[in-house]
Parts: structure tokens; sequence; C-alpha cells
């Protein structure tokens, strides 16, 4: 892991380990600060890996990748936040049974991820411990970004705590860690759901050093 990540970023571990997320969701009603929401570029899916990280003593996050079904987005995102957003064909729908939710990536020139899988909750909505995993891993605030000359930058972030649900998984492919040159351990993964997080975001800062 620790080749993976920026040596400018100091790897944040649980107790001694590194851990990796994958994470799909649904972008909804993203818009600038005064401006309305637009449905072409608004809302789309996307599917984030990510690893975490502090400098200066923040802890925050730092993706390896994100995937989004949005080209429009993606381009913006990759220009203005210097983030690893990728172009995908993705598609997610909800019954009886879950969410199932798939991601190819189609980027020109990039490594190729797939998800393909279905999730659910199993229990009622609660809120992490401070101190526990749960609460190590959804409490961050801020995220971390490089670009191509190798300056970093820190993006705040602010949202309310998780209303997390404990979650079960029946996941056909699952290579979007892979495609970062990760391997995940061979064991159950630990699986958290949330129906909706509200979060605003700040343009980001270029750090020192």
């Amino acid at each position: 892991m620790r080749a993976a990540v920026p040596p400018e970023l100091e790897l944040d571990l649980f107790e001694g380990a590194a851990w990796v997320a994958v994470v799909p969701f649904r972008m909804s009603g993203v818009r600038l600060k005064c401006t309305p929401a637009l449905p072409w570029l608004s809302a789309f899916p996307e599917l984030n890996v990510r690893t975490y990280v502090t400098r200066d003593g923040k802890p925050g996050v730092w993706f390896f990748s994100l995937d989004a079904g949005n080209p429009l987005a993606v381009k913006i995102a990759r220009g203005w936040y210097h983030l690893a957003y990728f172009n995908a064909r993705m598609a997610l729908e909800e019954d009886a049974q879950g969410i199932r939710y798939t991601s190819l990536r189609t980027h020109k020139g990039a490594a190729v991820g797939e998800f393909r899988g279905r999730y659910r909750p199993t229990g009622g909505v609660y809120a992490a411990k401070s101190g526990s995993l749960e609460h190590w891993l959804t409490e961050r605030y801020c995220l971390y970004a490089q670009d191509a000359q190798r300056r970093v930058y820190r993006g705040e972030i602010h949202h309310v705590l998780w209303p997390l649900q404990p979650a079960e998984a029946d996941l056909e492919v699952n290579t979007m860690a892979r495609a970062a040159g990760l391997e995940l351990p061979n064991e159950r993964p630990l699986l958290h759901f949330a129906r909706r997080l509200d979060v605003v975001a700040w343009a980001l800062e270029r750090l020192g050093g």
C-alpha cells in the first residue's frame, strides 16, 4: 500500500492496518453554490476506490479511482480537482432483492475495472461510535489530490454522521482494486449501506512542501 500512495501523504492506519474501500453509489443534486442542478450533469452513478491518509495531522481520503457514468462530469473533475476520474458504462436499479449495480470502465488508455453485483441493507440505521472502525472509515472531512507536477492539494468536505446500516452483498465481479494495482485479501469484506448522505465540498487548496 505504501508504494501505491504518494510519498507526500502518510498512510492512516487502524490498529496497524491500511484499509481499501470500494464504494458504489449514485450522485444527485450536484451543483455549484448559488446555481441550479442540471439534469444532464447533476445526477449519475459513481464508483470509487479509496484508502485513508493524513497530511499535517489531518485525516482524509485518497482516491485511487473514481468511475462515473457522465463523460462531462469526468472531464470537469479531472481538470478542476486533479482526481483520477474515469469514464464508465454504469447502471443501477433497485428492487425487492436490493440494489443491482454494474460498472465497466471504458476510459481510453486506462486499466479496465469492472464491478457487478447486488447489495442490500440488513438492519436498522445507526451512528458509528467514536473510536470504532466504522467511525474511522466514514468520518472523514477532506480529500487529498495530486497534480501532474506532484503538487498536493486538500479539499475540505462537510457532512453529517453517516446513517449506516449493516449490509450484505452478492458480488459477481469486482476488479476495481486490481485495476489500481492492489490485490485485496482473500477474506470476507466489511459491508455497510447508507441510503443517503448530503455532502458539501469546497475548492482545493494547494499545500506547501
